[in-house]
């Protein structure tokens, strides 16, 4: 039986068994209603998201819901509806139903935990829908680890602690290895995986692999390299020396944007330092990290050494913080999640990488090539959705070559070919999820009343999914919100200079210092540009800022320490001096 609610106050009048599940669906995904049940003792308020409910998230065919609520409501009740802010659907289904995902063309994950080295089923958890971005249709149900899991993840690195520390750091190289060629082996899979699940194009996420798989390579050579010394002798008899140990186990806490390579940086700087890690990827792209952890188990990584644990994030992240197991906080997201973080870790004085968020600017002298920064500079913008933390966004382009740049770039954005990440001639998927398409009407909407110009874009794609136009703005002022706030999508801001220093305030004005770039062919302002460009990732004329062996973070409000590199080994071990006589 399936019954629509179209107007704001219809009523829903069903005879139900005991006890019924309901999938409420809206256009938002989400419920956006209050249900009243009718019994011989009189109405009782349903609040659709209070926890009297058992709810188990995901979607059903025929709706685009992703969660179910259970109440053991008795044989001939009535239910009414109200206050329903956007056409609904009520399904009722049986468990088996509603622990089943939609059946898919394209293979995805059986969603579990990754526990101790020990796969956990959705046996009685909380569970949410995995939802493709392309179509907004539920591919899979995850389930969100309980307290007692998270436990057990806990103990499980704390007794697997001293056992990985304890091993050589050629034995652990060996494992890590082991596993990135296991990732190059499965490449095709777990990119098909990584598309289906955060919409980047099936080429990109064809070149996270290989990237990927080469950062578990190079921590396992770095981590033979964990060097102290000796210091020159005081006495005869005296001895000192420096030492570099493992800090202890990590909490990580990746994000959705790149979710193969954000869950192997956390992973491989741990384990090759002798850290058991504690992974917390995003809930909207767990089989990624799985796959990951799939292949460390697969190359004889010991029991306790990883978990993968899913949940609501604020709930996880207190939980952990608190244990004093953790040592390390490794975190990539928004600035004002990592300072919440930094909150909790504080209590526990525990140690701190975070790659937070930015708002790179782009300085663009008038000696370039500019058909050539035009193709690199499209490339690079909307290269997965824009949904990159040190994705170009604020162009500072020099006057006389102002608007042959603003023409191109919108003429390039107006081209580029958006759709499915799996259809082979797209190359840009969806945003990750809805949220993303508010956040885009917002700043643009806010653009458009300061005044700022629409070159190219500026509106969702119609259709199902989560598509939003490549988008090129002029002339908005600073104070419109998106020359201040990260937009994270696929919008590029142009905007005009004439004088060197005035262009560089304008670079470091904002909080933030994540990523710059500039493209110029004076080997004089190259250098200034290296001195006075306040962020931790310089590109100049070129968008290449990240490899293996070269550290990544940021300064001022981006965060602090650097993942990949020997920095990034170094953040997870710690210092200690000893003297011997």
């Amino acid at each position: 039986m399936r019954i629509s609610l179209t107007t704001p106050w219809d009523w829903l009048m069903a005879a139900i068994s005991s006890p019924a599940f309901f999938c409420f669906t809206a256009q938002s995904g989400l419920p956006l209603f209050r249900l009243r049940r009718f019994c011989r003792d009189g109405p009782q308020a349903l609040n659709a998201s209070h926890t009297e409910a058992t709810s188990v998230r995901r979607c059903f065919p025929g709706g685009r819901s992703v969660k179910f609520y259970r109440w053991p409501i008795r044989t001939g009740g009535m239910l009414r509806a109200s206050r329903s802010l956007l056409p609904v659907t009520l399904l009722p289904v049986t468990w088996n139903q509603a622990m089943s995902p939609t059946k898919m063309t394209e293979s995805y994950a059986d969603l579990k935990l990754f526990i101790g080295g020990e796969w956990t089923p959705k046996d009685g958890r909380e569970c949410e829908a995995v939802l493709n971005p392309a179509n907004g249709e539920c591919i899979g149900v995850l389930p969100h680890a309980s307290k007692a899991d998270l436990d057990r993840a806990l103990d499980a690195a704390d007794q697997a602690y001293p056992v990985w520390r304890g091993t050589s750091p050629q034995a652990r190289g060996k494992i890590l290895k082991r596993a990135a060629d296991l990732i190059r082996e499965r490449g095709e899979q777990i990119a098909r995986i990584a598309t289906l699940e955060e919409g980047k194009s099936i080429h990109e996420a064809r070149l996270e692999i290989p990237f990927s798989a080469d950062i578990l390579e190079w921590f396992a050579e770095e981590g033979r390299r964990a060097y102290g010394r000796v210091l020159p002798q005081r006495a005869p008899g005296v001895r000192m020396t420096v030492l570099r140990e493992p800090v202890g186990p990590v909490a990580a806490f990746a994000p959705w944007n790149f979710p193969i390579a954000n869950v192997c940086r956390k992973v491989g700087a741990a384990l090759a330092a002798g850290c058991p890690c504690i992974v917390k990827p995003a809930e909207q792209t767990p089989a990624s990290a799985l796959e990951v952890a799939r292949a460390l188990m697969d190359a004889g990584l010991p029991k306790g050494v990883l978990s993968i644990v899913f949940g609501v994030p604020s709930q996880v992240s207190t939980h952990l913080l608190a244990s004093p197991v953790v040592r390390k906080v490794s975190f990539t997201g928004s600035t004002r999640v990592g300072k919440q973080l930094m909150k909790l870790a504080a209590d526990g004085m525990k140690r701190t990488t975070m790659e937070l968020g930015g708002h790179a600017p782009v300085i663009v002298f008038d000696d370039v090539d500019v058909e050539n920064v035009l193709d690199l500079s499209a490339a690079s913008k909307f290269r997965n959705s824009g949904q990159v933390c040190v994705s170009p966004t604020r162009y500072y382009v020099h006057e006389r070559i102002y608007k042959q740049f603003v023409d191109g770039f919108a003429a390039r954005a107006s081209s580029w070919p958006v759709g499915d990440g799996l259809v082979e001639s797209n190359k840009m998927g969806p945003l990750a999820h809805s949220l993303r398409l508010n956040a885009m009407e917002e700043l643009l909407g806010d653009a458009k009343k300061h005044g700022a110009r629409f070159d190219a874009g500026g509106s969702r794609i119609p259709g199902p999914g989560y598509f939003w136009e490549p988008t090129v703005l002029s002339e908005a002022p600073n104070e419109a919100r998106i020359m201040n706030e990260e937009p994270f999508g696929p919008i590029a801001i142009v905007n005009p200079f004439s004088d060197f220093d005035d262009v560089i305030q304008q670079a470091n004005r904002l909080p933030y210092g994540l990523a710059a770039y500039a493209f110029t062919q004076n080997n004089r302002i190259v250098n200034l540009l290296g001195e006075r460009i306040e962020a931790g990732l310089i590109g100049i004329n070129s968008y290449l800022i990240s490899v293996r062996d070269s550290p990544f973070g940021g300064v001022k409000e981006s965060g602090h320490g650097s993942e990949e590199g020997m920095e990034g080994l170094e953040a997870c071990l710690v210092t200690k001096f000893v003297t011997e006589s």
